[in-house]
C-alpha cells in the first residue's frame, strides 16, 4: 500500500520569492525517491519549480488535468541531489560530549570554516603553518579568554589621571622605566600578533587568546605613554643592546620558543617588575597602572605555561629545544651592555622615593633583591614545566640581563 505524500501549501508564494525554501525543508525529511506534493496559486509557480529541480537533482511531475484547488506538482527526491549538505564532511567529529572534538591536525579544506561546521568538498584551502594540536593548544585556552574579557579595562575609567606632585629627581625615574616598559610591551605586542594569524581557525580559541593579548599590549603601551605625557617631559633612553636583546625575540620563527622565550622568561620576569613598581610607586597614578598590567601579564604568562606544558607532554624533546634556545640567545646577547643602566638606577630612586644617601643604599639593595625575587620566579617556572632544579638554575641565569 502506496503512503500519500505530504502536501506542501504554498499559497502565493513563487519559487523567485522563497517557495523553495518550503520545498527544500520538506524533502529533507524525505529518503531519496520519496515524493511530496505541492499545492500554490502562484502564476510561474511550475515554471520555477522544473527549473529548480533541474539545478537540484530532483524529479517532477504534474497531474494530466491541474485544478486550480488541488495538487499542482509531486516532487520527489533525486538520488543524485545537489543539495549542498550531500558529501559535506564535519569540520571535527564529535566528542562524548557531543561537542566538536580538537583534532590533532585540522586539514586545510576546512579553511575558515568553523569548528564542527558541516564542510562542502572543494573551495580554496589557505595554509596555517601552526595547525597541529600538539603545537599550538592549551586547555586552558577557553578559560583564560573568558578571564581575559571579563578583565578588560577602561584606561580612561579604571584609573585616575590626576596629575602627581613628585619629585623632579623621581618623575625623571618614571619617565625613564615607563620608556624601558613602553619599548618591551612592544615586543610583547609584536610577537603574537605575529603568529596568531598562522594559526589554524580549527582553534578558535587559541586566535582568541593571541588576539586579547595583543588587545592589551596596545593599552599597556597606551597608558605607559600617558604617564610620560602628564609630565610634560620627553621620553628617556632607549639603548642598543635593549633593543637587540628585543630583536632577538622578533626573530625567532618557531611559535613554542617564542611563547617559551617571550612569555615564561620574559613576561614571568616582567610580573616580578610591575609588582616592584606596584609596591614602590612615588604616587597613586603609576602604582594603579602597573597593579593593572601586571594582572594581565599574569594571565599571558599563564597561557604561555598550560602551552609548553601540554606541547612538553607530547613532544620528549621539547625541553631541549627550548634549553639550546636559550643558550643560543645568551651567546647572541654575550657582548651587549645588558639592562639599561639608567633603568637600574631609575628602579633604585623609585624604591624609596627619595635621594638622599642612606636611602639609596637602600633602594640600590631593594633591586638587588628584586634580581634574586625575579630569578627565583624563573627557576620556578621552568622547574614547572619539567626542567630539574639544576637545569633550572643554570637556564634562568642564562636569562637576558635586559629582563625581557
Amino acid at each position: 500500500m502506496t503512503s500519500t505524500p505530504p502536501t506542501v501549501e504554498l499559497d502565493d508564494l513563487g519559487i523567485d520569492s522563497g517557495a523553495h525554501i518550503l520545498v527544500k525543508l520538506a524533502l529533507a525529511e524525505r529518503a531519496t525517491g520519496d515524493e511530496i506534493a505541492l499545492r500554490g496559486r502562484h502564476a510561474d509557480l511550475l515554471g520555477g519549480l522544473a527549473a529548480w529541480c533541474r539545478q537540484h537533482g530532483h524529479h517532477i511531475r504534474t497531474p494530466e488535468h491541474p485544478d486550480a484547488h488541488e495538487v499542482v506538482a509531486w516532487v520527489r527526491r533525486g538520488r543524485a541531489s545537489t543539495d549542498r549538505w550531500m558529501g559535506a564532511q564535519p569540520s571535527a567529529p564529535p566528542d562524548v560530549d557531543g561537542a566538536p572534538a580538537i583534532a590533532a591536525r585540522p586539514s586545510p579544506d576546512w579553511g575558515l570554516s568553523a569548528r564542527g561546521a558541516m564542510v562542502e568538498a572543494g573551495g580554496p584551502t589557505p595554509e596555517f603553518h601552526l595547525d597541529r594540536r600538539e603545537v599550538v593548544w592549551s586547555d586552558l585556552a577557553s578559560q583564560l579568554h573568558r578571564q581575559a574579557l571579563a578583565e578588560q579595562w577602561d584606561p580612561s575609567r579604571a584609573i585616575d589621571w590626576t596629575p602627581p606632585d613628585s619629585h623632579p629627581e623621581i618623575e625623571a625615574a618614571v619617565i625613564q622605566v615607563m620608556t624601558f616598559l613602553i619599548e618591551n610591551e612592544e615586543v610583547a605586542l609584536v610577537v603574537p600578533a605575529r603568529f596568531l594569524g598562522q594559526v589554524h581557525p580549527h582553534f578558535r580559541e587559541v586566535q582568541q587568546v593571541l588576539a586579547v593579548t595583543v588587545a592589551d599590549e596596545a593599552r599597556h603601551i597606551e597608558v605607559f605613554s600617558r604617564r610620560v605625557e602628564m609630565s610634560g617631559q620627553p621620553l628617556a633612553l632607549s639603548t642598543v643592546s635593549g633593543r637587540v636583546s628585543l630583536q632577538t625575540l622578533l626573530d625567532e620563527p618557531d611559535f613554542a620558543i617564542a611563547s617559551f622565550l617571550l612569555s615564561v622568561m620574559g613576561e614571568g620576569t616582567f610580573v616580578a617588575l610591575l609588582t616592584f613598581l606596584e609596591r614602590h610607586a612615588p604616587d597613586p597614578l603609576t602604582r594603579r597602572i602597573a597593579h593593572l598590567v601586571r594582572a594581565d601579564d599574569s594571565r599571558h604568562v599563564a597561557f604561555g605555561m598550560g602551552h609548553l606544558t601540554e606541547h612538553a607532554r607530547v613532544e620528549p624533546d621539547l625541553r631541549s629545544r627550548l634549553a639550546r634556545a636559550v643558550e643560543r640567545r645568551h651567546r647572541e646577547l654575550q657582548s651587549s651592555a645588558g639592562l639599561n643602566e639608567e633603568v637600574f638606577d631609575a628602579l633604585v630612586l623609585l624604591a624609596v622615593g627619595t635621594t638622599r644617601p642612606a636611602d639609596v643604599a637602600t633602594g640600590w639593595a631593594a633591586v638587588q633583591d628584586l634580581k634574586r625575587e625575579m630569578d627565583d620566579s624563573r627557576r620556578g617556572r621552568l622547574a614547572r614545566l619539567g626542567f630539574t632544579l639544576g637545569e633550572a638554575e643554570e637556564l634562568s641565569s642564562l636569562h637576558a640581563r635586559n629582563f625581557m
